[in-house]
């Protein structure tokens, strides 16, 4: 019988003999015995593995970017592409050009032409949905101009910090330090603005808006009309022609005293959907903050009213609302820059970027070596008066990489399932924006 069978088969360790019971009673004893001595082997400790390697950035919309500024080439990985959206190297070549160096007098003479090649994600003019690799030559390097660097730090440069994080160190251009490293932002950020474009209708533009003391009144460029050609229309990117030679005249002042200066980079995004950006950690402006302030060169952030904010009170701060003749509710002011509790609101987003005068100067600084001895230092190699132009691309490829990464997000979370039409909106639905007051 079944039961039979299974009670004359005891429990794993029920049936010791008497011997074994009496032996193991014995061993116990022995443990109080003085003489005992145990035997212990040791495991080799586990290493200690830490992946924050700080080269990839967003969750959805993934980016990675490689590469150094006197190595063989930089550039990028891009995954979670949405598949079958045509891309080709022009498309990402146009926004590389405008970041390249020796584009002007205003700019590093180094001369590279920063070709893009599209090694794989794309098949016969359309995105496959694997991931994109965007390579990048380095053609014009002079390591040799950087040989003091291996002896002594540049004032604030990166030099001193990588050696006390890594204890070694790319002396070449600065390394992964390199603003060169940003070609794969602007690379990838080429991508994000093209999809977003052609889903939403959604725009990112970037203008010079201060050169050291050369300062745009903020009410000189009409954020509603602003066009890309109204920016490239001088080497300064600035879209006001009088301001844009104040602020060339500038920078030519210092460039040829071996001088360098700062600047900021005004950013707005118009079309931007309703509803990007989450609650608490995640704010659409957090994000922005951070892909802005990862820039090289950037030591401030300021979102809509920024800290002139501060200034008002309640009243005179908020944005009241209004339905438009759209049926949309909308705010007669956007002095919170198109984003209220860290969501967009379908307002023009609007931010500054400032960036700190080139640390590379050609003028003789008081330093240290290796060896901790004081000394004398003029660095060497090619470098940009004032970064600002350049980075005008860089800081929307920044924010076209968040508007990416956060639209991808909502997608998947809020209108994976039908959305709520009395409150919500197809995200690819193009906003009609007509001027507002913003005093």
């Amino acid at each position: 019988m079944a039961s039979s069978s299974l009670s004359s088969k005891p429990f794993l360790g029920s049936a010791l003999s008497t011997e074994r019971l009496s032996g193991l009673c014995s061993d116990l004893r022995n443990l109080s015995s003085p003489s005992l001595h145990f035997s212990v082997r040791r495991r080799p400790a586990k290493k200690l593995q830490v992946q924050a390697a700080g080269s990839t950035f967003g969750n959805y919309f993934r980016v990675t970017t490689y590469g150094e500024s006197h190595g063989g080439g930089v550039g990028c990985v891009i995954d979670g592409v949405p598949p079958r959206r045509p891309l080709s190297e022009a498309d990402l070549q146009a926004d590389l050009d405008r970041r390249r160096p020796g584009q002007s007098r205003i700019t590093t003479p180094r001369k590279e032409t920063d070709t893009c090649k599209i090694l794989s994600g794309v098949q016969g003019g359309l995105t496959t949905g694997t991931p994109i690799h965007v390579f990048v030559p380095n053609t014009d390097q002079r390591g040799g101009d950087y040989d003091e660097m291996s002896i002594a730090y540049r004032p604030s440069h990166a030099d001193l910090t990588y050696d006390m994080k890594y204890g070694i160190r790319s002396v070449q251009g600065g390394g992964r330090s390199s603003a060169r490293e940003t070609i794969g932002r602007v690379a990838a950020g080429a991508v994000a603005k093209k999809i977003l474009k052609d889903f939403s209708g959604t725009e990112v533009f970037a203008y010079v808006s201060q050169v050291h003391k050369v300062v745009l009144p903020e009410d000189s460029v009409d954020h509603y009309t602003l066009a890309l050609d109204q920016i490239e229309s001088n080497i300064v990117r600035c879209p006001d022609p009088k301001y844009a030679e104040k602020m060339i005249a500038a920078i030519d002042a210092v460039r040829v005293r071996g001088e360098s200066i700062g600047g900021v980079v005004t950013c707005i995004v118009r079309n931007c959907p309703r509803g990007l950006g989450s609650p608490v950690f995640d704010k659409l402006e957090a994000e922005l903050a951070k892909a802005c302030m990862s820039l090289p060169a950037t030591k401030g952030f300021e979102f809509g009213s920024g800290f002139a904010g501060t200034f008002l009170t309640g009243s005179e701060h908020n944005d009241e609302f209004y339905v438009d003749e759209q049926g949309r509710v909308r705010t007669r002011t956007n002095r919170s820059g198109g984003t209220q509790g860290g969501i967009s609101n379908g307002e023009i987003i609007n931010m500054r970027i400032a960036f700190k005068p080139t640390a590379t100067i050609a003028r003789k600084q008081n330093t240290v070596t290796m060896d901790k001895k004081e000394t004398e230092l003029i660095a060497r190699g090619r470098h940009d008066p004032c970064v600002v132009p350049r980075a005008v691309p860089m800081v929307e490829a920044g924010v076209a990489l968040v508007l990416m990464d956060q639209l991808m997000a909502q997608y998947a979370q809020c209108h994976l399932f039908p959305f709520n039409p009395d409150v919500q909106e197809p995200l690819n639905e193009v906003n009609s924006l007509p001027t507002m007051s913003l005093s």
